[in-house]
């Protein structure tokens, strides 16, 4: 099932993508997608909905990020073999485990915003797992069983705050919008094989990133089975799953977000994002 939130900004509705591809209007059997309607359970009873008993919504309407509600966000750096060496960093033994504000939440078509003192302003396509079962010292067995779903991020990040000014990489991660994340919510249900994903991102039509989910240094089960060892994740959570090569900063020479430059980001079978960068406050 592929779940969607629409509508205008503050007045958004839970939908679905039905085996047309049209967008269903779900608003009359739940308010909206919170972290509470994410149990199997729950989806269980909307997957059982018959679609056609659902209106229709026009195609054009206006997509945000599919949950609202959410409560951290979690990322793991380096999380691919290629993309580590052209950061020239070892493999990490372990997940490397930080954290973004949930200030920079996005919705998946808003802009991304330059932050004040910008030089570094990077890009990184990313598979987000949403959490749908507390998890807390879960084994790697049933790690999968705590995620509702998959859908597609970008872990934008400003490299010299993360790097040159001190401290941790959560500075160079949290700017407003700094999290964009959608436009669908995939049920894990509806991903054959989480491991074996394209992932890509183009910057003004340049292709820059092509690198698949089986390049992963830590798999799903196990980042979550990982985190869960260190805090507990709840429904809603997100967790950003690492970057394939090819960012700026890992160009040679470094090539960094300006203000105008656009961005489309995707992964097989969970949608793409698109945002335009645009000067800040």
């Amino acid at each position: 099932m592929t779940l969607v939130r629409f509508g205008p900004e503050g007045a958004e509705k839970p939908g679905l993508i039905d085996t047309d591809g049209q967008i269903r209007d779900l608003s009359s059997h739940l308010a909206d997608l919170t972290p509470d309607q994410l149990s199997d359970t729950n989806l269980a009873r909307l997957a059982a909905i018959p679609q056609d008993s659902l209106p229709v919504v026009d195609a054009n309407v206006r997509l945000a990020a599919p949950v609202t509600g959410v409560s951290k966000i979690i990322a793991i750096g380096f999380n691919y073999i290629d993309h580590a060496a052209e950061m020239a960093v070892d493999v990490p033994e372990e997940p490397l485990v930080f954290t973004k504000a949930v200030s920079a939440l996005s919705n998946p078509f808003d802009p991304v915003i330059e932050p004040r003192a910008a030089t570094k302003l990077d890009y990184e396509a990313e598979l987000v797992v949403v959490i749908g079962k507390r998890a807390q010292y879960v084994d790697v067995t049933d790690a999968l069983s705590h995620i509702a779903g998959y859908t597609v991020g970008n872990d934008v990040s400003e490299r010299a705050f993360q790097r040159e000014r001190a401290g941790q990489f959560v500075k160079g991660k949290s700017a407003d919008s700094f999290a964009p994340f959608g436009p669908w919510l995939v049920t894990r249900d509806s991903v054959a094989d989480v491991q074996n994903l394209a992932v890509w991102s183009e910057i003004n039509g340049d292709m820059r990133q092509q690198g698949n989910t089986n390049q992963m240094v830590f798999g799903i089960a196990e980042i979550v089975s990982y985190v869960s060892q260190f805090m507990t994740l709840m429904p809603g959570d997100l967790i950003y799953t690492g970057t394939p090569e090819g960012v700026g900063d890992g160009l040679s020479p470094p090539q960094y977000l300006k203000p105008g430059d656009r961005i489309r980001i995707g992964i097989e079978g969970l949608g793409e994002l698109r945002q335009e960068v645009v000067h800040g406050p």
